[in-house]
Order: structure tokens, then sequence, then C-alpha cells
């Protein structure tokens, strides 16, 4: 994805905020590797991602009631990535943004100074999220070959999920700010490092061996990322989500000479 959203977002219940793990008793992730366990102990949709947005980009708001505000925020962010991939979030104003959301200019401004503003809270919310999905110490404490299954199968059941961030992050990343690029580079960079903590830790044990591991590491978030990237191509293939984890996975342990014992 850490901050706000750590430790003390930790649900004790099912109205826990968005991005908080749920009780231990209601779901079974990292256990019980599946969609279902996972969107059981991670809510990262629906109202719960509104109140993220909210508190992630409420001090540059005037509307500072999650009451009023969050109908909007999902009008204004939806509308964004609608127009972002019909014309380009470069060629978008904020007037196309007016007029796609239904809300005037003055409540626009009212919740974004400006397109800069929208594509920070954008990549903010989705780092804070991956944040505190591989961050959880119920991942960390996993062997490394159950801890590297949770990282690949989580990314790609949250690409799933988010797919309009993680698509706008992509995509758009080189036509923002520098600014924002860089954190867009250093959001990656950080995902690649903890792949590469998880390679060592095998290697350390012996269960890995393999040579240029940061390469590695490199290589398998692209693949990831080809999970959001060509959803076309998989989809005229008839790969499913789970499909695709399991591939990674599988070529990740064998690009790492994993042998069960």
């Amino acid at each position: 994805m850490p901050g706000v959203f750590g430790l003390a977002w930790r649900a004790r219940n099912k109205q826990s905020a968005v991005g908080c793990r749920e009780s231990r008793q209601v779901s079974k992730w990292p256990e019980t590797i599946s969609m279902d366990a996972f969107r059981e102990t991670w809510v990262l949709e629906g109202e719960p991602l509104w109140q993220r947005v909210f508190e992630t980009h409420r001090d540059k708001m005037q509307i500072k009631s999650p009451q009023v505000a969050l109908g909007n925020l999902e009008k204004i962010f939806n509308s964004t990535f609608r127009l972002a991939n019909s014309k380009g979030f470069q060629a978008m104003s904020l007037r196309d943004l007016s007029r796609e959301t239904g809300i005037s200019m003055g409540g626009l401004y009212a919740y974004i100074g400006s397109k800069d503003d929208l594509a920070s809270a954008i990549e903010e919310v989705l780092r804070k999220a991956i944040d505190d999905v591989m961050s959880d110490e119920a991942v960390l404490r996993l062997s490394p070959v159950n801890r590297l299954k949770a990282i690949l199968y989580g990314d790609i059941f949250m690409n799933e999920i988010m797919l309009p961030w993680y698509y706008f992050c992509y995509l758009e990343a080189k036509g923002l700010s520098r600014e924002q690029r860089e954190a867009a580079m250093r959001m990656e960079l950080k995902f690649d490092e903890r792949l590469l903590d998880t390679f060592k830790a095998g290697v350390a044990t012996g269960l890995f061996k393999a040579d240029r591991l940061e390469l590695l590491a490199a290589n398998t978030t692209a693949m990831l990322q080809q999970w959001y990237l060509k959803r076309w191509k998989f989809g005229l293939m008839g790969v499913r989500t789970e499909e695709y984890a399991a591939y990674v996975f599988d070529t990740t342990l064998h690009s790492l000479h994993y042998h069960e014992a």
C-alpha cells in the first residue's frame, strides 16, 4: 500500500474501514488463498473505498462531512477513470469532468482544486491500500513460499478489485507531474523490494536457489502488471483470475529452483 491506514485501522468486525483486516474468525486469508477469503479480509470496494478516498483527500477538500462527500467522490473518481480511458487524463479538462459527473464547476472545486490534486489522490489511495495488504503481519509471518504465494495472489486479487486505479497509475504516469511520476515509480520499486526480501528469505533457508534476484523481482512484477494491461488477451484465452495468479506463482517458483520437500 502505514500512515493512518495502518494498525490503527485494523478491523474488529464487518463494519471496518476499507483496507482493514477483518476478524481472523471471519476469514482465513492468507492461510486460505482464494478471492473469497481475500474479499472477506480486505474491503477494497464500495462505500468503504470512498471512505478511504475521503480520509486521504480531506485536507484538500472544502467539504468536511463524509455523509455529504462520499457520493460525489464516487462520481468524480469513476468519471475520471472513464474520461481517462476514452480521451486520456491529460486531454481531460475539469469542465469535461463537470459535465460527466453532473456536478457544477463550483461544486467540483469544493472537492478538487486541480487535476494534479486528483491524480495525487488516486496514487495515494492505491499506494496505501497496497501497503496495508502487503505489510499485513499475518503475511509476514508465513514461510517464504507461502508468503510469496500470498503476495502474488494478493496483488492479482487487488488488480481485479481496483482495476481502474492500477490502470490509471500505470498508463497515465508518463503525463503526470514529476513528483507524481516519481511517486508511481517508488510504489513499483517498493513492490519489487517486497518480492526481493521474500526471495532472499527463501535463499537463506535453502528453499530457493537463483542468481540475479533483483532482475527476477522486476520481471515478476511485470508479469503481474500484464493482468490489467492485457485483459483483452487473457479474456480471449479464457484465463481466469486465480488461474493467472497460479501461473505467475508456479513460474516464479520454477525460476527460484524450488522443489517441494
